[in-house]
Parts: structure tokens; C-alpha cells; sequence
């Protein structure tokens, strides 16, 4: 695992150090060695995580021709297969790592090579002799990559901060991506928080040459339901496909554990791991002792199962939170409303302290219909049913009663169904899924051009309105919420700790053979992710197949209440809410307000708006000046 950093400079000589320097910022994702390459047109820097090959492999890494350089961040899983069949070409290898061989790879294959990989990565490769640079995105986004095009010339790199230190990328304010994080709390790829820098797409590769530069596809997501694929078929194939993803995931020359919520994803992983480990293996959990959420009870029971090295750590008000909210700033390169990022942080902190690789379960809610949300997609049609004004109407009195700080407390659930109930299918997904309403975006940041959030719908593929409902949803959920969303949060809490998370449900082959499932394998009759249920029935421990569904997050209502009052009213003030001349001071005072006294439950609009405040504290990011002269968004021709 590493960080990658890189720019051309067609127009002029690189400034002396630049490369060095910006890589310099993300050494936190590659702290055992750092390198760069540099000639006339382009300048390279790696920071490298050493996980296979200890002794060679460090980057960048020239071909043996001597013509081809890369620097690569990631893994790729068959690289020994692949590795057996450039040396049957008569390729030659002076290292033992997968770096080089895809270097090689793209030597023997071109930019074919990169659907023959099987991983996660970001890689660059610049082809002298062709005067080409190609930037790679693996198929589901989990390893993060931006871009900045600056006249001809290309600025990418592994995190944000890496192009917001070089002097041609200017620190504003995107209006647009501000409009997607108050929607979604999230920022869907290509847009970011940061004028005119992009997110390449998954299953991308940018190609520049000569000041040119396009972005095209090496891979696309596609659904293709089998109607007639049975049971008893469809598990016969997953559990083919988990025992291979399981065994490759393993590979490591460093020490590994697994992530373990006691939930079915991960214990689902574990029990893999276990059955091709052949040792006994370290889980790593946090637990919130004293809430009703807390999952501690489930993750020592399968801990004790699978007779783990079992390792855990308690996130409550004591555990440094102000501190670790602030380093968020830094390490999350863009602001994330999503809460549930501060215990993947803790998480990945104490991880850090036993292994460098960790197995975590992402990816399985997304393929398999695991949240709740597709259950209220479900309920909504029969609730349609009942007239409007009536569900309006109950809403209304519910919202009478004093706020629960429980998001799964009854009252909270009900209120947020009613209120979802009201809008189209699409917005109350995405509402379900915690997209805050159309009314409250207004009304914080009336200076903005907001548009619903259902829009993203409109960039599926036209046949995604022929494979039903839930896979429709499933489609857009995998495309934008699983990468721009729990991968990000996964991606940068894990290597702000130096640890590389791996998801064996990501596997390409699990996540086409999932595009494949009809519909009634992933929910039925009220049970979610029912193949994967089935799949590890008999296997996994009952009590986890009976747990109720729980989210991995943090109790943001009644913190922001206690312990993180004075953080959100010493960063989101009346002075820097003014002066950003985009949210209204009223808006939000009156949720502040609103919030301490209980009328309502703003904890995750308020969580939203301090990771925004503290980030743009953190960057310098020039709101003001995006507001009245907006950077004009540059974006890569898709062809």
C-alpha cells in the first residue's frame, strides 16, 4: 500500500524539489520509502507501505527496457499468475513484488493490461518512448485518485492535499460539489470540494499526451439479473467466489488481522479467513459501552468462536475525541458528514498497533441489499397507498414530541419513514440513506443553485430502468455511496494510521456475480442480504444471523449536545458562517438551537457542517472568492 503524486510540465521545467515536496504530505500512507522520478515532461513520486516483497520493489520502479516508469498504490491479487505468464513472454523480474509486474503487464498488453488486474490500486505509468502517461483507477474505486488539469499540463495524486500544495491548483470552494456534500453528505464522483479538481472514475484510466487528455472506461458496472438462477446455484457460487477472494486478500508478508463488528459481513470474512489462514488469527473492534448500539456482546462471542487474538477499544467522551475530530481536518482530505468515520478512526489506530493489514467486510451491504433503507423502499409502495395528507399529518405530531438522541429508537425511525414516505421513490432512498431535505439545504445555504439529489439517478445507464427497483437502487448505491462514501471514510481513516484495509466482497468477479442475482435472492420476504444469510447459515454463529441490523456510527445527537458543544459553537460561528457569504447565520443558529433543546435532531446536518468549517479552516479554502468567481470545472472528455 502507498500514495502516489505526479504532474507534468509541458510548458516549463519542474520547480526544483516540487515532486519531493508534495509528496512529502501523504507519507502517511507510504512511511517506509519515499522516490521520485523527473525528466523534461513529467515528475513521479511514491511514498510506499511495505506489505509483499520487504526487500526490493521500492518505487517508482523502471521497466526492464529502462523506457516505462510507474508508481502504484494498492494491491493486485494475481499478480503471480500474471507474473507466470510475462516470464513464459520472456519478460525478466529483478523484484518479487506486484509493482513491477504490472509494469510489465502493460508492456506486453498496453492499456488492455489493466481489465487483466484484480485488486485494488491507483497506479501512473509514463511510456517515454510514446511520450504517454496513463492514470488507473481500479474497477470499484476503493483506492482513492485526483486530478487537476492546469492549461496542458496534468496534476494527480493520491489525496486532495497533494494538489492543493502545488502553487497551480487554487484552494476554492466547488459550489457544485457543495451542493452534492449538502444533499448526500457525500461528494459523488467526478466532483470534489475543491475547484476544478476531479475524482477519476472507477474502473477508469486517464490517458495524457502531449497537453491532450482524455478519461475512459476499462470497466463498467452492469447489471444482468438471471430471473432463473436458483438458491441453492447462486450460494454454490458465492461460496467458490469468497473462498478465492478470502485466499487471495491473505497474501501479505506482514502481519494481518480482520476487522470484526459481529455483524454477518465481517464474521462472514473472518470464517473465510479462518477456513484458508491455517492460523490463528488477530480481530480488531470498538465498542460503545453504556448505548443501545453498542455491538460488543456479538464481536466476543464470535471472537471467542473463532478463538481470536481478539483485541478492542471503548469510544466514549474520554477517548480523545476533540482531538481526533480536529486530525480529521488533515487526514480526511475532504470533509466527511459521515460520523461513522470517527470510529473507523479509532479503530484503525489500535489496528495499527498490532498488524498492517486488516480484512474488513465493505462492500457486502451495497451487493447484497444489507440496509435497512432497502426495507423502507419496500414498506414505502403500501404506505403511498394511505393519502398524503394523513402520513403528513402524523408526521406533523410526531415532530411534537421532544427529539430521541437514539437514531434507532422507534420514534427516530418513524419519523424518518413518514417524512421519506413524502417524496418521489428516488429522493426517499436517497433520504433513508441520509440525504437531508430540499427545504433545509435552501434554507442553510440559499445562495446556492440546489437541485434535488435524485439527479445522480439520471447518470445510470438507460437499461438500469429494466432491472427492477431494488437493483436499481443497488446500482446507484454501488456506483456513488460504496466509493464516494464508505470506501473514502475506510481509505483515509485506515492510512492516516499507515494500515491497509483490504474487502474481500469487493472482488470484481463477487461484484459482477452479484449484478447476476435477481432481485428476490437479495430480499426476501422482509430478510436482507437473504443469500448471503443462507450462504453462511450453519456456519457463522445463529446469534449473528439473528442480530438486528446496526450502523457503525457514533451517538452525534447527544454528544453534540455534551461533550462536542463547545467544538461545533467555537467552529461553526457567526463570524465564519457570514463570511463565507454561502450558508445563512439564521438557518443555522436556529438548528443549533433547535437541537439543544431538543425540538429536533440535527446531529448529522450539524456533524456535516463542522467537518466542512474545520476543514476550510485547515486548507485556507476561499469561500468568498468561489462564491462571486467560481473556478470554471475542467473535466476530462469521456470517450
Amino acid at each position: 500500500m502507498c500514495g502516489i503524486a505526479g504532474f507534468t510540465h509541458l510548458g516549463s521545467p519542474a520547480e526544483p524539489g516540487r515532486i519531493a515536496h508534495i509528496t512529502q504530505t501523504i507519507t502517511h500512507r507510504g512511511p517506509d520509502q519515499q522516490g521520485h522520478f523527473e525528466d523534461s515532461t513529467v515528475s513521479l513520486g511514491a511514498v510506499r507501505l511495505k506489505i509483499i516483497d520487504l526487500g526490493s520493489g521500492d518505487q517508482p520502479i523502471r521497466s526492464e527496457d529502462g523506457n516505462s516508469v510507474i508508481v502504484f498504490n494498492g494491491e493486485v491479487y494475481n499478480f503471480n499468475e500474471l507474473r507466470a505468464e510475462l516470464e513464459s513472454l520472456g519478460h525478466r523480474f529483478r523484484t518479487h513484488c506486484d509493482t513491477e509486474v504490472v509494469l510489465e503487464a502493460y508492456r506486453a498488453w498496453g492499456f488492455s493490461s489493466f481489465k487483466r488486474l484484480r485488486g485494488m490500486f491507483a497506479f501512473a505509468i509514463w511510456d517515454q518512448r510514446k511520450r504517454e502517461l496513463f492514470v488507473v483507477r481500479d474497477r470499484l474505486g476503493i483506492k482513492p485518485l485526483y486530478f487537476y488539469q492546469h492549461n496542458e499540463d496534468l496534476i494527480f495524486g493520491s489525496e486532495l492535499k497533494v494538489l492543493l500544495d502545488h502553487p497551480a491548483v487554487p484552494r476554492q470552494l466547488d459550489l457544485e460539489g457543495l451542493t452534492y456534500y449538502l444533499s448526500l453528505n457525500y461528494v459523488p464522483q467526478p466532483y470534489t470540494l475543491a475547484a476544478g479538481i476531479n475524482k477519476v472514475r472507477p474502473g477508469c484510466f486517464l490517458k495524457w499526451r502531449e497537453g491532450q487528455l482524455t478519461q475512459e472506461p476499462y470497466w463498467t458496472l452492469a447489471f444482468n439479473p438471471e430471473p432463473n438462477m436458483t438458491l441453492a446455484a447462486a450460494t454454490a457460487e458465492l461460496d467458490h467466489l469468497m473462498q478465492l477472494s478470502t485466499k487471495e486478500h491473505l497474501i501479505a508478508d506482514v502481519p494481518l488481522g480482520i476487522w470484526a463488528s459481529g455483524g454477518v459481513d465481517s464474521t462472514t470474512v473472518l470464517h473465510y479467513a479462518t477456513q484458508q489462514a491455517g492460523r490463528r488469527l488477530k480481530t480488531f473492534s470498538v465498542s460503545f459501552v453504556g448505548r443501545n448500539f453498542d455491538e460488543s456482546p456479538w464481536f466476543r462471542e464470535v471472537a471467542k468462536v473463532y478463538d481470536t487474538d481478539h483485541h478492542e477499544f471503548d469510544v466514549n467522551p474520554t477517548s480523545g475525541l476533540i482531538d481526533a475530530i480536529e486530525q480529521l481536518a488533515f487526514y480526511s482530505d475532504e470533509p466527511s458528514a459521515d460520523a461513522g468515520a470517527l470510529p473507523v478512526w479509532f479503530l484503525s489506530k489500535m489496528s495499527r498497533q498490532h498488524v498492517t493489514v486488516a480484512l474488513s467486510g465493505e462492500g457486502a451491504d451495497e451487493l447484497f441489499a444489507g440496509y435497512q433503507t432497502y426495507l423502507a423502499d419496500q414498506y414505502a409502495t403500501q404506505a403511498r397507498r394511505v393519502p398524503r395528507w394523513l402520513r403528513k399529518s402524523g408526521l406533523g405530531l410526531l415532530n411534537l414530541w421532544p427529539a430521541s438522541d437514539d437514531k434507532i429508537s422507534l420514534e427516530y425511525k418513524t419519523k424518518r419513514f413518514l417524512a421519506g414516505s413524502l417524496e418521489s421513490v428516488e429522493e426517499a432512498h436517497l433520504y433513508w440513506n441520509g440525504t437531508n431535505s430540499l427545504t433545509a439545504k435552501r434554507q442553510l445555504a440559499p445562495g446556492l443553485n440546489h437541485r434535488p439529489a435524485s439527479d445522480l439517478y439520471r447518470r445510470l445507464p438507460t437499461e438500469s430502468a429494466t432491472v427492477g427497483e431494488l437493483n436499481r437502487h443497488l446500482w446507484l448505491d454501488q456506483s456513488y455511496y460504496l466509493p464516494d462514501d464508505i470506501l473514502y471514510k475506510c481509505d483515509r481513516m485506515s492510512m492516516a494510521h499507515s494500515l491497509e484495509v483490504r474487502p474481500p466482497f469487493l472482488d470484481h468477479r463477487i461484484v459482477e456475480f452479484a449484478a447476476r442475482v435477481p432481485q428476490h435472492l437479495k430480499l426476501h420476504d422482509g430478510t436482507l442480504k437473504f443469500i448471503l444469510r443462507e450462504l453462511v447459515r450453519g456456519k457463522i454463529p445463529p446469534s449473528v444471523l439473528s442480530r438486528p441490523k446496526q450502523g457503525f456510527d457514533i451517538p452525534t445527537h447527544h454528544w453534540f449536545r455534551t461533550v462536542l458543544k463547545p467544538l461545533l459553537l467555537d467552529t461553526v460561528t457567526e463570524r465564519a458562517v457570514r463570511e463565507s457569504q454561502i450558508f445563512s447565520w439564521p438557518a443555522i443558529e436556529k438548528m443549533i438551537n433547535q437541537h439543544m433543546s431538543r425540538r429536533i435532531n440535527a446531529g448529522y446536518p450539524l456533524w456535516g457542517l463542522l467537518t466542512l468549517f474545520l476543514w476550510m479552516k485547515r486548507w485556507n479554502i476561499k469561500t468568498q472568492a468561489a462564491a462571486t468567481d467560481s473556478v470554471p470545472r475542467q473535466t476530462a472528455t469521456i470517450s
